[in-house]
């Protein structure tokens, strides 16, 4: 559930807890199955999350006797103005980490060890402890900013599940997606061919095989909603947006709600214009990153689907898949209001 609050509000946390979510569910099926030796690194991805050099890192390596043994980065390893402050170092602690140089061998890492061979709940409770330390502690807005790494002893690939939509390299094993076109090029054409590669890894399917118009803009049903992805040239920008409701009559509760929604999304917006309510969420097309636009069209299918039916209720319109709908209109009469 996108709108978790109450019945009038969207919220997307909901969507990003659950992601978190299952990304700590797989992670807890993962672990007891690395072989004694084996490792598994999480890193928060520092061009995705604009850190820079600083690499937020955990991770869990299995010992002979059936124990993991899990690190994390500590100040020492990172750059200045990227380092912990004293509130994070506590969390860290509460959390269960053993400070720096604690554990044996740990050195400048933060240490954790489990008490018991690692069965489900050691597992469970370490991969939570990880999740949280990524999230509340490192700031990885969501499981698609981290990347994954395993090996074994002899640093030999091991192949690892999907841990949710954090992204493997390709070391692990596991399958990668597609090769992304370098990153460093503005040339809009360029861009185009990478949102399509990404797109069609979403989608597992090939670039070729992608539902899109005549200009290009994809198209990905999510219920009784339509996502397009469009790239803009000037600025390079990748727009994932969607056409919420149609057939609106101008109003100020219309406002008022979409003001409101808006003020409650951590990223994205919604807007109207034309009889239509619009919602889009836009990744910087210019030192393109994938997990920017993976992320929001996880967020805008969801938000959508979700949103149309709650709109719809309070002002009528057409959904775009809503084949019985009827433009009803809904509140007071028309007029701009205070929120154009």
């Amino acid at each position: 559930m996108l709108l978790d609050d109450d019945p009038g509000t969207a919220d997307l946390r909901g969507k990003v807890t659950q992601a978190w979510r299952e990304f700590a569910n797989a992670l807890a099926d993962t672990l007891p199955t690395l072989p004694a030796g084996g490792q598994l690194d999480l890193t928060l991805d520092p061009t995705a999350s604009g850190t820079g050099d600083a690499a937020y890192s955990v991770y869990v390596s299995a010992v002979e006797d059936g124990r993991l043994l899990a690190r994390a980065v500590g100040n020492a390893s990172l750059p200045e103005g990227f380092r912990m402050n004293r509130s994070a170092i506590a969390d860290m602690v509460a959390l269960g980490w053993s400070p720096p140089g604690v554990e044996p061998g740990s050195g400048d890492q933060f240490g954790l060890t489990t008490a018991a061979a690692a069965g489900p709940p050691e597992a469970g409770q370490l991969a939570t402890v990880l999740a949280r330390t990524l999230r509340d502690v490192y700031g990885a807005p969501h499981p698609a900013f981290l990347v994954y790494l395993a090996y074994d002893a002899d640093e030999e690939p091991l192949p690892v599940p999907p841990l949710g939509t954090a992204r493997a390299l390709p070391a692990t094993g596991a399958l990668p997606p597609p090769p992304v076109p370098d990153a460093g090029s503005d040339d809009p054409a360029h861009l185009r061919e990478q949102v399509r590669t990404v797109i069609a890894a979403m989608q597992r399917t090939t670039p070729d095989q992608l539902t899109a118009d005549a200009d290009g803009d994809i198209s990905i049903r999510a219920g009784t909603a339509m996502v397009f992805v469009k790239v803009r040239d000037n600025p390079p920008l990748v727009d994932v947006f969607s056409p919420v409701l149609t057939g609106i009559e101008p109003s100020e509760p219309l406002y008022g709600r979409l003001s409101e929604l808006t003020n409650r999304m951590p990223v994205g917006r919604l807007y109207f214009t034309n009889e239509t309510v619009w919602a889009s969420v836009p990744v910087f097309g210019r030192q393109f990153q994938p997990a920017h636009l993976v992320l929001a069209v996880q967020v805008m299918t969801g938000l959508a689907d979700e949103l149309d039916d709650r709109l719809h209720g309070e002002f009528g319109g057409r959904r775009f898949f809503g084949e019985d709908d009827n433009p009803a209109r809904h509140g007071e009469s028309p007029g701009t209001g205070m929120y154009l």
